[in-house]
């Protein structure tokens, strides 16, 4: 993965971390059709990669993602029906992917967020924002609606707090978006590595196998009755514990040492 040579995004991998930056400074890291492609690519790539249990994904210079690039809206503008769904169903896609990544993603926001970066970081896991963070869902002041990242925009924030935002386009500040629900931390500039090394830190010492099961109880759950939920989560929990990583992290636990996946 590190060696692959993107032509939109920096990939690095750092121990059990990946790291993925959006890298088009000189456009805010707004994404053209081939940054989708690089995006999906490589969380496609890190998904089969046992090494990586972490995927951070920032942006280069001062922006997180701008969202859509203007010169790919000059070209889209002249779309037909039929290319603009095959362009929005790669859009719809990615979100889909990062959603159910199996495995723990941070959203590093180092600056300022913008429509479809606003549902790069609503798919994530984790978002931890520099205080200097702007955010904006400014769609339909140019005719059109956040379509393909509504879904996860109102996952993560709720139906009260989409509809206003999505109505009026309203820029808004990392306090906001602490307030809303659609970052977990706000963290002084200087201190957003830090921040995002002590959740790392974090995210490795908990099992992998159960964190994977984790982000599928959250997926799968609430659109379940009772009933059904019931015996999922039953038949969910007596898998894990008779599971290899289940029996070791009872048994460190009960032998008073640290589990295997949190010794290194």
């Amino acid at each position: 993965m590190a060696d692959r040579k993107f032509e939109t995004i920096l990939t690095a991998k750092e121990g059990k971390i990946l790291r993925i930056t959006m890298n088009r400074p000189q456009v805010h890291n707004a994404f053209n059709a081939t940054m989708i492609g690089d995006l999906a690519e490589a969380f496609s790539t890190a998904r089969s990669d046992d090494g990586i249990r972490i995927v951070i994904l920032t942006g280069a210079g001062e922006s997180f993602c701008a969202g859509a690039d203007l010169n790919w809206m000059r070209e889209i503008i002249h779309y037909s029906y039929e290319q603009n769904l095959r362009e929005s169903l790669q859009v719809a896609e990615l979100m889909k992917a990062i959603y159910e990544f199996p495995k723990p993603t941070i959203a590093r926001v180092n600056g300022a967020v913008i429509g479809g970066g606003t549902g790069l970081l609503s798919a994530c896991d984790i978002v931890v924002a520099s205080d200097k963070a702007r955010f904006g869902l400014s769609e339909v002041k140019i005719g059109l609606i956040p379509a393909a990242i509504g879904p996860y925009v109102i996952r993560r924030i709720g139906e009260s707090a989409t509809r206003e935002l999505f109505l009026t386009g309203e820029r808004f500040d990392a306090r906001r978006a602490l307030e809303i629900g659609l970052v977990n931390k706000v963290v002084p500039d200087a201190a957003l590595d830090d921040k995002v090394e002590e959740i790392v830190r974090l995210l490795l010492s908990s099992a992998p196998e159960a964190i994977a099961k984790c982000k599928e109880l959250l997926r799968r759950v609430p659109g379940m009755s009772l009933e059904e939920a019931k015996g999922y989560t039953a038949e969910m929990i007596a898998g894990l514990r008779v599971s290899p990583e289940g029996q070791e992290g009872m048994a460190s636990f009960l032998e008073k040492r640290k589990p295997s996946w949190a010794k290194d």
